[in-house]
């Protein structure tokens, strides 16, 4: 990594402003719901309109605005948004093939897959029998590994999540086309310049904010076949996917897949960053690059979950189970229910990261906070407060 890892961040703490407060004082009402029939409950919200933070909480079971934790698959919608900026700037062609970055991948069948394929669960690369070790995942080792690999079925005919190894494909895609890291490029240009308070690839230094991810139920211990979907989606034998942001190598190394540490704050900071700018700055994607990225390229049963899914080019799209935004709206969930998101329809940016992992999904609490600020924002968006129901 390169020294961008060890320049501080600005943290926003700004409570409801008094143009929006009213509005979204709604979303902390509902917060303070959820800690009054759980008074055990804690967790981050942060809520950006316009590019200003207009909801800030931390609250409960030893949360504090400074603390950072484990935000799992969050991680993939911050690395999304590298993955773009090399899109905008005529680096990564969608529409290419993904050999024609590494030719190393084009074989076994592969040589067809291109870029947006890859990046929407479409190449049937779950992993490697026998698994990649924790400590070889951020290195050529993994890329390799991949590379060679047999896709688990015909690439393109279907979708299935790819867990851990959607992250390979993003940072080897990086590396061949800019000679550059993942991490580094989100650092130098987003991270830093934007004072994102969420990392890929956590500094020793800001180790002392860290909290370690708990469980409202201990993750099963029950034997997991290495050889099934399962199994080689979560890369058994090598690691177990809900202890990976505990991993202090994990946090170092910044999995772009699942390694992203961070707060709340920093998640609503990062979304808003890219599609409203931030504090009267301009955004950093233009409108056709989150068109292009934000485009819905799969929907309905995933391949590898067995339950409904929607995405674009890596981030996640609202659908009836996942209803997190509008059409719009584009963002990623984490597996201990963290949720970062923007929505262009109502110029918001999100974010929610619990203080023990929860349940997720639309019933979750991170979508019903969702769902309050995007009835705030469209009380007050222009043409959106015509809306003839209450969301739900």
């Amino acid at each position: 990594m390169t020294a961008q890892h060890d320049t501080p961040v600005s943290r926003t703490t700004t409570a409801l402003d008094d143009t929006a407060g009213p509005a979204f004082a709604a979303v902390g009402k509902l917060f303070q719901s959820f800690r009054r029939a759980d008074p055990s409950y804690g967790a981050q919200v942060s809520v950006y309109f316009r590019g200003k933070e207009v909801v800030s909480i931390a609250e409960g079971n030893g949360v504090s605005a400074e603390s950072i934790t484990g935000a799992y698959s969050c991680s993939k919608g911050i690395a999304a948004m590298v993955m773009a900026l090399l899109v905008q700037e005529g680096h990564l062609d969608l529409d290419r093939t993904v050999s024609s970055y590494w030719p190393e991948f084009g074989c076994h069948g592969k040589e067809g897959i291109l870029v947006r394929e890859a990046l929407s669960h479409r190449a049937g690369l779950l992993g490697v029998p026998g698994g990649i070790p924790i400590a070889d995942f951020h290195t050529a080792k993994a890329a390799a590994a991949l590379a060679a690999a047999r896709p688990l079925w015909r690439p393109g005919s279907t979708f299935g999540y790819h867990a851990l190894t959607i992250g390979i494909l993003m940072e080897e895609l990086c590396r061949r086309v800019t000679g550059s890291s993942l991490q580094d490029l989100y650092n130098q240009r987003l991270r830093v310049p934007y004072g994102i308070d969420f990392f890929l690839g956590l500094p020793a230094a800001e180790e002392p904010r860290y909290r370690k991810v708990v469980y409202e139920v201990p993750p099963a211990d029950s034997w997991l076949d290495a050889l099934s979907f399962d199994g080689l989606n979560s890369n058994a034998p090598h690691s177990t996917v809900m202890e990976l942001p505990n991993l202090r190598e994990v946090r170092a190394h910044g999995m772009s897949a699942a390694g992203g540490v961070g707060s709340a704050g920093g998640l609503a900071r990062a979304y808003a960053a890219v599609s409203t700018g931030v504090d009267g700055g301009e955004p950093a994607l233009s409108q056709c690059t989150i068109t292009a990225m934000s485009e819905e390229q799969v929907w309905g049963l995933d391949r590898t979950s067995g339950l409904d899914n929607a995405f674009g080019v890596v981030f996640m799209k609202p659908h009836p189970s996942r209803n997190f935004g509008s059409h719009l709206a584009f963002g990623h969930e984490g597996a201990n229910a963290a949720l970062g998101f923007a929505d262009p329809a109502y110029g918001l940016a999100f974010g929610y990261i619990p203080a023990r992992a929860e349940d997720g999904r639309t019933a979750g609490r991170a979508h019903q906070l969702a769902a309050a600020a995007r009835q705030a924002a469209a009380s007050l968006h222009p043409g959106a407060g015509r809306v003839a129901r209450k969301i739900k």
